[in-house]
């Protein structure tokens, strides 16, 4: 038998399908400075803008969704998972005061639905508007053999601008800067390996209803991680100096708190500031988990944490509110070792 490479595990007629019926969602993404189409082998991308700036600093960042991907393949739900790959590249270069400009996106899968592969992108590119970057490029790689049929891995890639001026690192931070936390969407994407071994030890399914929780467990941690561009740009916009801005990812509270603060000055986050989500003492009763692990696991309620002048504080709470976030004075600075202390 003539072998070709359909028989072999990859379908190019699927790969073409799929292309086509992202087509429209892709370009819902374009700015202007978009100079390639869909299909072109690579994105082009004009920097006639950028020239204009006095200093530009191009930042770059990459991630993934992790095993919340688990929950999307048990739950097939692909909707909006593409939404949390954009949203853990974008927040990662925002807090440091990029705009992003451009993402890519690296999809792998055991074999390639072009119905599912659209559903993702189609998220991809909601993450994408909401951000206000365009989605110029992507791969789907189809990996028979090295990956089962029904599964896939999805990761990204986002380039953002900054004047140099205005970068936001340790160097601006103060110790009589407050702590401004704004809400997370739930659980975001990271923790998910203890999520879904509390989910397995309760005996939790895809189908599973809770009454604190709103509904479908399942449904309820899929939600999107919040993207919290526009966010940032309000507060720019409005004359707020962000001096420092930790996006709340793996490692929690007392790993990326840290990460914005200079040598010599600590935090000290106060738990009671703010409601922390249902979810999350849902997870710590389930799993018998400890405050210090869920504190150094989950963003807890909290996707992002800021620090800037006791001054400007007020108006970046009302600002926060006309962008539709809802943000808390959670804390302040102190000096002594660089780290998070919870009271």
């Amino acid at each position: 038998m003539a072998l070709d490479y359909k028989s072999s595990g990859v379908d190019i007629e699927a790969g073409y399908k799929a292309v086509s019926m992202m087509k429209e969602d892709v370009q819902k993404t374009f700015r202007k400075e978009v100079l390639s189409s869909l299909g072109s082998f690579a994105g082009l991308f004009s920097l006639a803008e950028i020239k204009k700036m006095r200093d530009p600093v191009l930042l770059s960042g990459t991630d993934g969704v992790g095993t919340k991907l688990k929950l999307a393949f048990e739950k097939d739900l692909h909707t909006t998972i593409g939404i949390d790959c954009v949203a853990m590249c974008v927040n990662d270069i925002a807090a440091q005061g990029a705009e992003p400009l451009f993402f890519l996106d690296y999809i792998a899968c055991g074999r390639n639905i072009p119905e599912k592969i659209a559903m993702i992108v189609k998220g991809i590119a909601d993450g994408c508007v909401q951000a206000g970057c365009a989605l110029i490029g992507g791969e789907t790689a189809e990996h028979p053999g090295l990956m089962p049929q029904d599964e896939y891995d999805l990761a990204g890639f986002a380039v953002g601008v900054c004047e140099k001026d205005d970068l936001i690192g340790p160097e601006r931070v103060d110790e009589k800067d407050v702590l401004l936390g704004v809400a997370s969407s739930g659980v975001h994407s990271n923790g998910f390996s203890l999520v879904r071994r509390i989910l397995m030890e309760n005996k939790i399914t895809k189908d599973t209803e809770i009454a604190t929780l709103g509904g479908n467990v399942y449904e309820h941690l899929l939600t999107p991680t919040r993207i919290y561009v526009r966010a940032l740009r309000a507060l720019k916009e409005g004359g707020i100096t962000v001096h420092g801005a930790s996006h709340i990812t793996g490692g929690g509270f007392y790993e990326n708190i840290p990460r914005m603060l200079p040598a010599g000055i600590g935090a000290r986050i106060k738990k009671n500031a703010y409601p922390v989500p249902a979810v999350f003492e849902w997870l710590a009763l389930g799993g018998d988990v400890s405050e210090q692990v869920m504190y150094n696991t989950f963003n807890m309620g909290l996707g992002m944490v800021l620090a800037l002048a006791q001054q400007d504080a007020d108006k970046a709470l009302r600002l926060l509110g006309e962008a539709g976030e809802e943000a808390y004075i959670v804390g302040d600075l102190k000096s002594g070792e660089t780290g998070v202390e919870l009271c």
